[in-house]
């Protein structure tokens, strides 16, 4: 095990960005696993698109947005107190990153999911539940990791916390669209659109 550790020290200090983006990829894809054996208990229907989905988007849109914006911040938030420097750090991550990569995540895999316009909309409006639990779990933990692990390590840390995090994601991203899928089903059995269609045919043969 310590010869691994090694390995991924020399990767993290040769290819930073694209050893924690692989990294946020696999765990983006554990969470997801999770979310489908453990919490919808899918069993043999295990969606394996939508596992491979989400990996994708935590390898190539969640891990290289975390990787510079954590090195945005080292480098550009710096202040004379350190103290102030910690919390102004935490404060952007948390008012400007974390409401900003929720309505990525959700418009993100929408996108991946091959979803309409409307469809990725009504997954946006999803955001206000997603942020108001990522205010009871990153604050604090942001306060740890800004203040105690090093710079190469922060994606890793944020990582292992978002394991469940990306659980609830993944729940979050299948129930919206569980949804937006029932609401389709009835709208196609709407009377009302049925008359609609009725109607216009009845123009139809009349002209």
């Amino acid at each position: 095990m310590s010869g691994f550790f090694k390995w991924y020290h020399h990767c993290l200090n040769k290819k930073p960005i694209l050893t924690q983006s692989l990294t946020t990829g696999v765990m983006f894809a554990v969470g997801d696993v999770i979310a489908q054996q453990l919490v919808e208990k899918r069993g043999k229907e295990h969606d394996y698109k939508r596992t491979g989905r989400m990996s994708l988007f935590g390898a190539c849109v969640a891990g290289p947005s975390t990787s510079l914006w954590y090195r945005f911040l080292d480098r550009y938030v710096v202040l004379p107190n350190k103290t102030h420097q910690l919390f102004a750090r935490v404060f952007l991550d948390q008012c400007v990153y974390s409401p900003l990569s929720q309505v990525v995540y959700l418009g993100g895999t929408g996108i991946f999911e091959r979803s309409s316009p409307e469809e990725i909309k009504e997954k946006i409006r999803g955001f206000g539940p997603a942020l108001m639990a990522n205010y009871k779990i990153w604050p604090a933990f942001q306060l740890i990791n800004f203040n105690f692990v090093p710079p190469n390590y922060r994606s890793l840390g944020t990582n292992v916390v978002a394991l469940g995090w990306n659980t609830y994601l993944s729940v979050l991203n299948q129930q919206i669209i569980e949804r937006n899928k029932s609401a389709a089903r009835l709208l196609a059995a709407s009377p009302i659109k049925n008359n609609k269609k009725d109607l216009k045919k009845k123009d139809n043969n009349k002209k």
